[in-house]
């Protein structure tokens, strides 16, 4: 199943369709201007992170994170606490 991140947490009325959400058995997926950059693993209850991107795609960081649960002060925050070095999607 996939969905559009809504705001929640953050100040703009919507992300304009440029983020969504995959849910799978074990996984939550967001997906930022067709990238996979965040990933919260259901059965361990853990966040991560890709890489840093740019603002835009920082702030649907923020806001998955923060909607789950995670989190979620700033940039530099999420890469300290949710960075990976080697990408497992």
């Amino acid at each position: 199943m996939s969905y559009e991140l809504y705001t929640k947490f953050d100040s703009r009325a919507s992300f304009y369709g440029k983020a969504h959400v995959t849910e799978t058995d074990n996984k939550l997926i967001l997906c930022s201007y067709s990238t996979d950059v965040c990933v919260i693993d259901l059965k361990t209850n853990k966040a991560t992170v890709n890489s840093g991107y740019s603002m835009t795609t920082n702030r649907h960081i923020k806001e998955f994170l923060k909607q789950n649960g995670f989190k979620a002060e700033n940039t530099k925050q999420i890469l300290k606490d949710y960075l990976i070095k080697e990408v497992v999607l």
